[in-house]
């Protein structure tokens, strides 16, 4: 069976939206909901959060959630609980994203067959190096069909990019600029000499563009460079303002999806 994010980066190819939210965050039992509710507003693609304690590229609003989601009681063990009847009723990729730590602490060649069993697509590791992910762990990926997402940055050399892209599956995630996730940055403060650089290279893989990009502006600035972006911290910001969380999504999602 192909995997779910090469079939969406098929069948469409721009303008992607991707969501990032905290699992476990702002109740504990509301990641099945936040999935489901993304999809049917028309999300593409769901990166749920794995909170850990000592997180070192997230911005203020992502470890808030994280700091949330670990006093309701979020682990590991439970968020596979949570989603292992997922694919039942949602239909589009699913990604874990977090540090390696509690990856390790699970079980690697475990954590890889769990996300298999529950429908996980990929996983976002951005603390695991691509050496020692091909050195020790790339097996356990491709025997489970499991897509390793590498980042890169405005730092990243030519030679290292094309590295990744060699080395990829699914697409590749280009962080916007080298500070920590969250919003605040405006359409201009872009960096587009990096993502002309990254266009010019022409990549195998789909790219899209993370951290900073918070309503429909910068969502579309970005797709002007990439097949499309990620919004996280002004996600987490949404959900945790509105007591009903299906208003919450659907009203964020509208705002920043383009009307038809």
């Amino acid at each position: 069976m192909k995997n779910r994010i090469n079939h969406l980066f098929e069948t469409k190819k721009n303008n992607i939206l991707s969501v990032y939210f905290t699992a476990g965050f702002p109740n504990l039992n509301d990641t099945v909901e936040i999935i489901q509710q993304l999809e049917k507003n028309g999300v593409d693609l769901i990166e749920i959060g794995m909170p850990f304690s000592d997180p070192t590229a997230d911005g203020p609003t992502i470890q808030h959630s994280s700091e949330v989601a670990l006093r309701n009681g979020m682990s590991l063990n439970l968020l596979f609980q949570q989603v292992k009847e997922i694919r039942k009723f949602v239909h589009i990729p699913l990604i874990l994203m977090g540090y390696f730590n509690p990856v390790m602490q699970y079980g690697l060649e475990k954590f890889c067959a769990t996300c298999k069993e529950t429908g996980i697509d990929g996983v976002i590791l951005p603390d695991l190096p691509l050496e020692e992910y091909e050195e020790h762990f790339k097996k356990f990926f491709l025997m489970n069909h499991l897509h390793n997402i590498l980042l890169i940055t405005p730092q990243t050399p030519d030679d290292r990019i094309r590295k990744i892209d060699d080395a990829s599956e699914g697409f590749i995630y280009a962080v916007s600029s080298s500070s920590t996730t969250g919003e605040g940055k405006k359409v201009e403060d872009f960096n587009r000499e990096y993502f002309e650089r990254i266009q010019r290279m022409k990549p195998k893989n789909p790219v899209l563009i993370g951290f900073g990009i918070s309503d429909r502006e910068t969502f579309l600035n970005a797709c002007n460079f990439a097949n499309g972006a990620i919004l996280g911290s002004a996600f987490i910001k949404a959900v945790q303002q509105k007591k009903i969380l299906k208003v919450a999504i659907r009203d964020f999602v509208k705002s920043i999806i383009p009307p038809q």
